[in-house]
């Protein structure tokens, strides 16, 4: 939850990443309704484009082309995204349930999921099929399957339109391999269409060699293909289903008015419950029954769009009435395309140049957003201001910690500790206090947020403040949480808490904490943070004892400073983002019960970057150190952001702050210096001992690297 100056009041959340949904983000985006909270649910960071769906698969198309990235798009939207599968919607409680995570309140929601081509009454289909729907997954099978496919046997059940399209599209692609491609059907194929429509398609079947099979019943999919009722086996390697779409099963349980496993709307798009809309090939038309067509899901986004701010405001609903008839641009295979529509039916390249235009400039709708412009400064304003606020919004997260230089300059003013049960110095990453029982660590640290989601945003900081008690080898026993909510009505403030307090919950009972207060105020905007204490039996590891020679050992990636950067600027690919949310998300404690017995010195790489906790380090311990840039982890997209100039806020102040560190310059140089929230532990060891430690680590799930050694010479120097 970034900053709003006006109070939130209400909840919309948008079920599914479908065009329509898709649609109405960019226009949120573009006019949002001050007050509300978006939230869009899809269980992948991207949702494909079914439209462009023949071409990548005939290999006109790369997936990056196919893909709406619906984490940029939210970001743009000012919603937060939540990755899951939804299972159940409460309406009476008015909640929507996604596994793994409480569930979600609305005051008005809307579903947009599509259809599947599961066929789960098929016998072995689950096994050894490929569902043509959802898009992603069958976009990364057929991947996968056409890089390493030899003698390609293909066979595709049903031939509809969408089954046709497929067919050619996969022949056309594996052409080169002599591909066997046989498209089934239990009837006859195409019937949708009229007699010179259906001729076209056959024909253009026969001219890429697809075998069409029609009046011809499926028995069961096996490992060698498709067993016909007749008992003929029909090789393939590769089958999948196009035949009887259908919608999700749980959306008959929602107990609304439904058509054929379809939620029913009216013009307005409201089911019979006047809180959730549908849109899409989920929704029937019930005033104007139409084919499941993308034509109809597109031009429903301004209605839906306009319908959920008038249902959010108290405003008037309009209908949406569509036409009788629409043009139907279908892909042949290769470079060329058949139009129909009243009857007529004709193909050509030029008609396939018609619809790739059309699929690229829907497209380029999500992929170049509008740079929404920073607010004006006032007319008059202080020498410095403009400077330092730069042309970059600040980063939240470490990225928003004040430098390592007058975070140092502080310090230095503060009266020296001359307590006998304070063993600490300052640069510890926690206070080190010896008592009559054992040993003792306390720290806190609080985050400004960097992501919509304060359910996510409490579980990074809760792991970004345990790194403290990880890195000095001690066990996390008591926490207070403090949480600064934006302004927003009081129900909002409950529904905000409870996700707060549940993810605190969690992340601390898995550690071994127990949560013992905390304090909640209202602010500008979402803050959240935690005081820890763990304890020791034995004196906790801190950033001196390192000897030259010894191995460095970094547990986690490099980048997540960079990609939130990257993320709020609307730089960072959704994917990169939501792999480098789960990174972060993966608690230390396990690295370091591995690392605490063999570690000489020991810190978390957070706020200061990787080079800033390794001179950390260095200066403790007396050494220099040299680090193999190669060698050092980094979080997929970084390095691409870094080179396009991508900096986190804090950055400067890290490059500055450490003089005495060389090395080659470029983009893995850069993220040295980049501040890394919720980061992984930066451990010294004996060097005998780094490749087992690696090994181990490894083995209990951390991307663990040995990333370079102690020195005698002062300095860090990369290479």
């Amino acid at each position: 939850m970034m900053k709003n100056d006006l109070p939130l009041t209400k909840d919309l959340v948008l079920i599914g990443g479908g065009h329509t949904h898709a649609l109405v983000l960019r226009m949120w985006g573009m006019k949002p309704l001050p007050g509300v909270r978006v939230t869009v649910i899809n269980p992948a960071p991207t949702a494909p484009y079914s439209g462009m769906l023949p071409g990548f698969v005939a290999g006109h198309y790369t997936k990056d082309d196919l893909d709406i990235d619906l984490v940029k798009l939210a970001r743009f939207a000012g919603a937060r995204i939540i990755l899951g599968r939804v299972t159940q919607i409460d309406r009476e409680a008015r909640t929507v349930t996604v596994p793994g995570r409480p569930p979600i309140p609305y005051d008005i929601a809307s579903i947009d999921v599509g259809i599947t081509t599961e066929m789960p009454e098929l016998a072995g289909f689950a096994d050894h099929g490929v569902p043509a729907k959802p898009l992603d997954t069958f976009a990364a099978r057929w991947e996968a399957y056409r890089a390493k496919a030899k003698a390609p046997k293909i066979a595709v059940i049903g031939a509809g339109v969408a089954g046709g399209e497929l067919a050619m599209a996969m022949a056309h692609a594996l052409r080169g391999r002599k591909p066997r491609v046989r498209l089934i059907d239990r009837g006859t194929a195409f019937a949708q269409f009229n007699d010179r429509a259906r001729a076209l398609m056959v024909q253009s079947l026969a001219d890429l060699g697809v075998e069409l099979i029609e009046n011809a019943e499926v028995a069961q999919v096996t490992s060698a293909g498709v067993e016909l009722v007749n008992g003929t086996v029909i090789e393939a390697e590769f089958v999948t289903g196009v035949a009887g779409p259908r919608p999700h099963r749980w959306l008959s349980d929602l107990g609304l008015k439904t058509y054929d496993g379809s939620l029913s709307v009216g013009p307005t798009l409201v089911t019979s419950d006047p809180h959730l809309f549908a849109a899409g090939d989920c929704a029937y038309m019930a005033h104007a029954p139409r084919p499941k067509a993308g034509v109809f899901a597109v031009r429903q986004a301004p209605v839906l769009f306009h319908n959920l701010r008038a249902a959010l405001s108290g405003g008037d609903l309009r209908g949406y009435f569509p036409q009788t008839d629409y043009l139907k641009l279908v892909s042949l295979g290769g470079q060329i395309a058949m139009a129909e529509k009243l009857g007529t039916a004709v193909k050509g390249s030029l008609l396939w140049q018609w619809k790739d235009r059309i699929d690229r400039k829907f497209m380029q709708k999500f992929k170049d957003l509008p740079v929404m412009a920073n607010p004006k400064l006032p007319s008059q304003v202080a020498s410095g201001v403009a400077e330092e606020l730069g042309d970059a919004p600040l980063c939240g997260g470490c990225g928003a910690k004040v430098g390592r230089g007058a975070l140092r300059d502080a310090l230095t003013h503060l009266p020296q500790l001359d307590r006998a049960d304070i063993q600490s110095v300052r640069g510890d990453d926690a206070a080190v206090i010896q008592g009559a029982e054992g040993w003792q660590v306390m720290t806190t640290d609080h985050l400004r947020a960097f992501t919509n989601d304060p359910r996510l945003m409490t579980q990074l900081a809760a792991v970004h403040a345990l790194g403290d008690i990880w890195a000095m080898g001690a066990a996390p026993s008591l926490a207070t949480v403090s949480v600064i909510l934006p302004r927003m009505s009081k129900e909002l403030q409950r529904r905000t808490m409870a996700e707060v307090t549940e993810a605190a919950a969690q992340v601390m009972e898995t550690a071994g904490a127990a949560i013992v207060g905390g304090h909640s105020s209202i602010g500008s905007e979402f803050t959240v943070g935690f005081t820890l204490i763990g304890t020791s039996p034995t004196r906790p590891i801190t950033l001196a004892g390192g000897q030259p020679g010894d191995a460095l050992i970094l547990t986690k990636p490099i980048g997540s400073g960079v990609l939130m950067a990257g993320e709020m600027r609307g730089q960072a690919k959704g994917s990169d983002v939501a792999e480098a949310y789960r990174q972060m998300s993966q608690p230390q404690a396990i690295a370091s019960r591995i690392l605490t017995p063999v570690a000489r010195a020991m810190t978390d790489v957070t706020g200061f970057g990787l080079a800033g906790h390794l001179d950390g380090i260095c200066e403790a311990s007396g050494t220099g150190a040299e680090l193999e840039l190669a060698q050092i982890p980094t979080l997929k997209g970084a390095e691409d952001l870094a080179k396009l100039g991508v900096r986190s806020t804090i950055w400067a102040d890290n490059r500055g702050g450490i003089p005495l560190v060389t090395g080659p310059q470029g983009p893995r140089f850069d993220l040295l210096f980049d501040p890394q929230t919720a980061g992984g532990l930066l451990a010294v060891v004996p060097a005998h001992l780094a490749q087992e430690t690696v090994d181990a680590l490894k083995l209990a799930g951390y991307p663990a690297a040995t990333i370079g050694h102690l020195t005698e010479a002062e300095g860090i120097r990369a290479r």
